[in-house]
């Protein structure tokens, strides 16, 4: 018989704390109605009441680990700029025990998520989420002249989401090469190349100007054909 209705809300956190000590544990390549009724110290079937299969608590598992990625301590934020977006991502990457957990269940969320339509859409909204959240920050550096005018924040913005998820696989499978103070330190060089050299919209702007400077060359080229019966005399 399914528990009542009382009873079944008043479980429901524990389960939620079960389903997310098995995912620290094992990630979700370990994560089974059975591993999560060890952990809670009941019967499968108890559990079936709550997640029918096993997609339902893949499910359940991911709205876990995003209300806990959500709840998690934060970094003092400062007003706006680059400081603030430094801010942002270092409190992406697994600087402390916490957070080194939530990014590896992250990552072992991946290869549900590619191989499930419905989940991988889910995952890309939570990167688009995350592009939206970092966007403010290089829109505030921009009008306050820590980055060109010209710079494309939107396309910024999937670059720093980028470098910062793939610095946390590289701190994920080799901690002692990225430390905490390696981890701190890259994200310092990205946010000095972004005020130094521009951002890639930059680099179009010197293309267009390389572009510009093009019909000069080619004007200098009569010029030179002209020189030519010269040299043969």
């Amino acid at each position: 018989m399914p528990p009542a209705r009382g009873d079944r809300d008043a479980r429901r956190e524990d389960v939620s704390e079960a389903v997310w000590r098995t995912l620290a544990d094992k990630g979700f390549g370990g994560l089974t109605l059975r591993a999560v009724a060890a952990t809670m110290g009941v019967s499968t079937g108890m559990l079936m009441h709550y997640f029918p299969t096993k997609r339902a608590l893949v499910v359940h598992a991911l709205d876990v680990l995003e209300r806990r990625t959500a709840d998690r301590p934060r970094r003092d934020r400062p007003a706006e700029g680059l400081a603030a977006l430094r801010a942002t991502l270092l409190d992406i990457l697994p600087l402390t025990p916490d957070d080194t957990v939530r990014n590896r269940v992250w990552v072992s969320s991946w290869d549900l998520a590619l191989a499930d339509g419905e989940l991988g859409a889910d995952q890309a909204g939570r990167y688009a989420r995350m592009r939206s959240a970092i966007r403010p920050h290089l829109e505030a550096a921009r009008r306050l002249g820590e980055l060109p005018g010209s710079a494309d924040t939107d396309q910024l913005a999937a670059t720093a989401v980028a470098f910062t998820h793939g610095l946390v696989v590289q701190a994920l499978f080799d901690p002692e090469r990225f430390s905490v103070t390696v981890q701190t330190s890259m994200v310092d060089g990205f946010l000095r190349s972004l005020a130094a050299d521009g951002p890639p919209a930059e680099d179009g702007a010197r293309t267009r100007d390389a572009a510009a400077r093009t019909p000069d060359a080619a004007a200098r080229t009569p010029d030179a054909a002209a020189r030519t019966p010269d040299a043969a005399e």
